[in-house]
C-alpha cells in the first residue's frame, strides 16, 4: 500500500519554564506523514490514518538533542520513546516558542541518510494571568467518543480539514490565551485520551481551525491496527498524571480546566481541585447528553463549592464565554466575536 519509508524522529512540542525544558518524542520506522487537503477523498484519509498505526517504534536508538547551544544524547526506551529535561537556570531563553533539533546517531537501515527533525517547545518565563488545560475529543473536536462505530468512521474517513470543531471554540480559546493584564500570553495544554499516533492530525486540525497553538499531552502510542479500534479508550487516569505534571511544573500559575461530560472529565477535574487547592480558577464541562451524567455532575458541582471553584455544565461555547467574561478571564468585547463565530459555524 506504499507504506515503506525511512525511519523518522517524530519529536513532539515541548514545554518549559525559566528553569527547565522538557523535550520528548518517539523514533519510528516506516511512517509516512501524509499532507491533508480539503479535497482529499475518503480513500486517502483511510490510508493516512492506517499509516499512523502500522509504523513500528524503535527501542534502544540514540538521539542527539540540541536546544539553545545545549546538547544531550538520550536513548529510546522499549516503547521507542525518549524524554529529557534540559537545565535552563543559567541560560537566557526568551518566552514563547523556541526550536529544538533531534538527530538519530545510530545506524538503523542500509544506506541511511541523516535522520534529523525539528520541533518547538513553549517557554513560559513570566507569570501569566492563568493557564488553560483542555480535553480534545468532544471538547474542541466533534468525536462521538462514546459511540464506537461513529467514532471510527470519523477517524478513518475524515482529515484535519473535514473534521468539525465545536462552534465558537477557536474564538473562545483565542480570547482565553490572549491577555491585556500581562505581557506574556496564557499557556494552553491539550491533555487527551487520544493516543500519540494522532499527534500530527491534531496539530493540523488546530492549525486549520485557528485553535490556539499549544502543547499536547496524549495517551501512549498504539502499536498495531487492532488497538485502533480502542482509540481514545481506557479509564482516562493518565489525564490525572499529565495534569499533575503541568501544575507541579508551573507552580506559580493557576489554571482553567475545560472538558466534556462523556469521558470522566468532571470526576478527574474534581480530584485535581482537591489535590491542588487554590490552583483551579474554574471548570467548564461541555454537556454531551450522556445518560445519568447530569445528576452526577450536579453532585460534583455542589462538592466543589466548598473549594470555591465553579464547575459550569454548558451546552454551547457561548455559555462558557459569557461566564468567563463575567469572571474577567476574557475581555467582554470578545464575547461578540465568539457569538459571531458560533453563528458562522452554524451556517
Amino acid at each position: 500500500m506504499g507504506f515503506m519509508s525511512p525511519p523518522v524522529v517524530l519529536a513532539y512540542r515541548g514545554y518549559g519554564n525559566k528553569n527547565a525544558v522538557v523535550l520528548h518524542g518517539p523514533v519510528l520506522d516506516d511512517r509516512i506523514l501524509f499532507e491533508s487537503k480539503k479535497t482529499d477523498r475518503s480513500r486517502k484519509n483511510f490510508k493516512a490514518m492506517l499509516s499512523r498505526y502500522v509504523s513500528n517504534v524503535l527501542p534502544e536508538v540514540r538521539v542527539k538533542i540540541r536546544f539553545k547551544g545545549i546538547e544531550s544524547i538520550v536513548e529510546t526506551d522499549q516503547n521507542g520513546y525518549f524524554k529529557t529535561v534540559f537545565d535552563l537556570s543559567e541560560i537566557e531563553v526568551d518566552s514563547g516558542w523556541q526550536k529544538a533539533s533531534f538527530e538519530v546517531i545510530d545506524k538503523i537501515v542500509e544506506n541511511q541518510t541523516p535522520i534529523i527533525s525539528e520541533a518547538v517547545a513553549y517557554i513560559q518565563k513570566e507569570d501569566s494571568c492563568f493557564g488553560i488545560i483542555s480535553d480534545v475529543d468532544d471538547t474542541i473536536l466533534v468525536s462521538y467518543a462514546n459511540q464506537m462505530l461513529r467514532k471510527l468512521r470519523l477517524i478513518l474517513t475524515k482529515n484535519a480539514y473535514t473534521r468539525l470543531p465545536f462552534k465558537g471554540v477557536a474564538a473562545f480559546y483565542q480570547a482565553l490565551v490572549s491577555t491585556t493584564e500581562k505581557k506574556s500570553k496564557n499557556p494552553i495544554f491539550y491533555v487527551s485520551s487520544s493516543e500519540w499516533n494522532l499527534y500530527d492530525f491534531l496539530i493540523d486540525f488546530c492549525k486549520v481551525r485557528h485553535i490556539p497553538k499549544g502543547v499536547f499531552l496524549l495517551q501512549n502510542y498504539k502499536k498495531n491496527l487492532k488497538q485502533l479500534i480502542l482509540t481514545g479508550g481506557g479509564n482516562h487516569e493518565h489525564k490525572l498524571f499529565k495534569i499533575r505534571e503541568i501544575l507541579i511544573f508551573y507552580p506559580n500559575i493557576n489554571f482553567i480546566l475545560i472538558g466534556d461530560s462523556g469521558q470522566r472529565d468532571p470526576v478527574l477535574y474534581s480530584q485535581i481541585v482537591n489535590e491542588f487547592p487554590g490552583r483551579i480558577k474554574s471548570i467548564y464541562i461541555r454537556d454531551v447528553k450522556r445518560k445519568n451524567s447530569e445528576s452526577k455532575i450536579k453532585d460534583l458541582v455542589d462538592q466543589l463549592q466548598n473549594n470555591e471553584v465553579e464547575m459550569l455544565l454548558t451546552e454551547t461555547t457561548l455559555e462558557a464565554a459569557i461566564h468567563a467574561a463575567s469572571k474577567g478571564y476574557i475581555d467582554k468585547s470578545k464575547v461578540e466575536n465568539i457569538r459571531n463565530e458560533v453563528k458562522m459555524d452554524s451556517n
